[in-house]
């Protein structure tokens, strides 16, 4: 062979593997780009679950959808697996569901409405890059949606708004507008407008379409209803499905939507300034694939995330994930706990090993698993923007950082809200002392209560802070039936608890304090103090000179 021919057939090999190159790198990003990962939020009882149970149908991850309420869809919604959740009607925990639509990976974070559980979705939020925001027509802005909106407006994240129920007596569309706009500060933007509302509800004018659509009987919701389309010139089709009233009705509300709502602008909805509004009624479908249509083209593929060394962009090649959720007895038969983690850059390998920062360790993660509410299904593989599941071995806690064996870098950690309600645990069989402490462990490594110790104190007597009172009757309720354990509980007066933030500088014994005080650690040996009144606070600052306290736990 003469050396020019070697040349050219290592040449050739060159271009051929450069091109399988690209085309990989170009698969990889074009999985990553296809994701899209939200947080569905509300205040308790608009339509959140159900709202879920309906992407799922449209998905084809479930045939039947469940509804949370009604005796003809009387089956459970598939994202609420907790037992008291079925049984209260309520979610208390956070789901993770994933499906296929449309050329789309779809993440859902379903969150619970609940107040006293809005610590959960909080952390869930920052596993988002979007929030759907769901608001019942007939109450409109109620005190949760508030805050959840908040925590959105903190971390910039677009907000899509569904309202919902309009199938009930709703109020009227204007001014639910004007309530989203004063009362959460960001502009709206209607990309529908509908037809009537109870039992006069017809349907949605499409804006951007200029057409009106109709839905056949969904039996109840339970199956997916015929959509109709009818252009507003053919106006004897219009009126044979909406009469003459509801038509004259919506001319006017259109040329009145026209001129006064704010201007479609995808930046300003990306940059969480504008919201775009949909209007629908989940329990019976109408609109609700409109909404999950709009809503993948305008939401954002997985977005970069801060770490210590800057931000990490998703395209990035390496693995890397935080873990923003710890959920134990999610199988009974095994008594296990899963840490659940969002994926921030490259493809995750269940083959590979990866670096678990807070420990040092390097491992392979075990039983990888995407989980539909209560079901898995095992992964070999998954890309930025997904959730996954790993088995958890008692070592992972909320906010820690994976990533691959020759990274080292750390994501922002996720807050520890300070608990508004204390309360003394006791054990009343004495002899279950060591399912206990395990019981009440694995539920305050969840996140969904705070455990304290008395200093000088074993774990004998525990004190319990959780942000919602509703959390006592669940750590009550899951001690009872996941552990075995039964406990009383005794209410304690405080309601202010601060970390100290200096505290290789402080002597505890010598801390000067208030007679409403209590010095306790958490399970790390962090110091704590407990006040029943603000103003102790105050003056404990005062007494002791130098001392620092916070009111948030960094971990």
């Amino acid at each position: 062979m003469h050396k020019g021919q070697g040349y050219d057939s290592i040449e050739r090999l060159k271009v051929i593997l450069n091109g399988w190159r690209n085309s990989t790198m170009a698969n990889y990003t074009e999985e990553i780009n296809r994701r899209r990962t939200f947080a569905i939020i509300s205040h308790p009882d608009a339509g959140k679950t159900t709202l879920t149970e309906k992407f799922l149908l449209y998905g084809g991850q479930i045939n039947l959808a469940g509804s949370v309420k009604g005796k003809a869809t009387a089956r459970h919604a598939v994202s609420d697996w907790m037992e008291i959740e079925k049984e209260r009607g309520i979610s208390v925990t956070s789901s993770v569901l994933q499906f296929e639509y449309d050329g789309y990976c779809i993440n859902i974070l379903d969150t619970p409405g609940h107040q006293d559980f809005s610590e959960d979705t909080y952390r869930t939020l920052m596993a988002a890059d979007s929030a759907v925001m769901v608001i019942d027509a007939s109450k409109g802005v109620e005190a949760q949606t508030r805050k959840l909106f908040k925590v959105c407006g903190m971390r910039g994240i677009p907000i899509f708004t569904f309202i919902n129920k309009m199938d009930r007596d709703a109020n009227d569309t204007f001014d639910l507008l004007d309530e989203i706009e004063k009362e959460l500060g960001i502009a709206t933007c209607p990309m529908n407008w509908p037809i009537g509302s109870g039992k006069g509800f017809r349907g949605v004018y499409d804006r951007q379409k200029s057409c009106v659509i109709t839905y056949s009987d969904t039996e109840k919701g339970t199956k997916e209803g015929e959509a109709t389309e009818i252009v507003l010139d053919d106006e004897d089709k219009l009126l044979s499905y909406v009469g003459e009233e509801a038509k004259e009705k919506l001319f006017g509300e259109i040329e009145l939507l026209d001129g006064a709502s704010a201007a479609f602008d995808l930046e300003q909805v990306r940059a969480g300034k504008l919201t775009p509004v949909f209007f629908g009624s989940a329990l019976t479908n109408f609109g609700v694939e409109i909404f999950l249509q709009h809503f993948l083209q305008m939401a954002t593929p997985p977005l970069p995330r801060k770490a210590d060394i800057g931000l990490i962009q998703p395209a990035e090649k390496e693995f890397s994930a935080f873990v923003f959720k710890i959920q134990a007895n999610m199988n009974k038969a095994h008594r296990d706990r899963i840490a659940f983690m969002r994926i921030c850059s490259g493809k995750f390998d269940a083959q590979k090993e990866v670096k678990h920062i807070q420990s040092g360790k390097v491992m392979r993660l075990s039983q990888p698993q995407q989980i539909m509410a209560d079901e898995r299904k095992i992964l070999n593989e998954a890309y930025a923007g997904d959730i996954i599941g790993v088995f958890d071995p008692g070592i992972f806690s909320i906010g820690d950082t994976l990533c691959s064996p020759k990274d080292q870098f750390q994501y922002e950690g996720i807050p520890t809200f300070a608990p508004e309600h204390f309360a003394r645990v006791r054990q009343i069989d004495t002899m279950k002392r060591k399912q206990f402490v395990k019981g009440i462990n694995q539920i305050a490594q969840e996140g969904a209560i705070q455990i304290f110790q008395e200093v000088n104190s074993g774990m004998e007597e525990i004190i319990v802070g959780v942000v919602g009172v509703l959390q006592f009757d669940v750590l009550k309720y899951r001690l009872e039936n996941e552990y075995n354990v039964e406990i009383r509980l005794e209410n304690l007066p405080y309601e202010h608890i601060r970390w100290i933030e200096n505290k290789e500088e402080v002597d505890l014994d010598k801390l000067t304090g208030t007679s409403d005080m209590k010095k306790i650690m958490d399970l790390k040996g962090n110091p704590l103090l407990l006040f029943v009144n603000a103003w102790s606070v105050g003056m404990v600052l005062d007494r002791n000179k130098g001392l620092v306290l916070s009111e948030f736990g960094r971990g």
